[in-house]
């Protein structure tokens, strides 16, 4: 999926709006993506000078953690906890469905505006198997609710993006 480039001007008014006083290259980061909903390639440069950082350094913690993006996000993703408790109540058999409900495939990226992301822990081990779809948290998530809750998704972006 490409994305429209930030010019100069609007990547360091990106940066000097969440850049203050003691903030740390993480709460920016949070920040910008919150508002954005990625971190534009051409914040980087600004990032760097403002913090003085290299800019190895900035596009260092980016790649490093997993939540950040450098792309914006499809348009609906679904995060999938994967880890224990939720394993033990058959999220695995969840994914398997997801990913021949949706033809795409875990961690592999977009595919048809729907991307699929494990995640270890939501947090909701006592009503696992549990996932967030755009962001909204979801819990004992069986196929047919998977189906709905993917449905009512497409139906709220189309809605939105009409």
């Amino acid at each position: 999926m490409t994305h429209t480039q930030l010019s100069a001007a609007a990547s360091v008014e990106l940066v000097r709006r969440h850049a203050v006083q003691g903030a740390t290259l993480m709460t920016i980061l949070h920040a910008i993506q919150d508002e954005a909903g990625y971190v534009p390639d051409e914040v980087v440069a600004s990032l760097a000078q403002t913090l003085s950082l290299s800019r190895a350094e900035v596009h260092g913690v980016i790649t490093y953690y997993h939540h950040f993006r450098s792309a914006p996000p499809a348009r609906v993703t679904v995060q999938l906890c994967r880890a224990e408790a939720c394993r033990s109540m058959g999220t695995e058999a969840l994914k398997d469905h997801i990913e021949g409900h949706t033809g795409c495939r875990f961690d592999s990226g977009h595919a048809e505006d729907t991307e699929l992301e494990s995640v270890y822990c939501l947090g909701q081990c006592a009503l696992s198997p549990s996932m967030m779809i755009n962001g909204e948290l979801h819990a004992r998530v069986t196929p047919a609710k998977f189906d709905r809750l993917f449905a009512a998704a497409q139906t709220k972006v189309a809605e939105v993006t009409a």
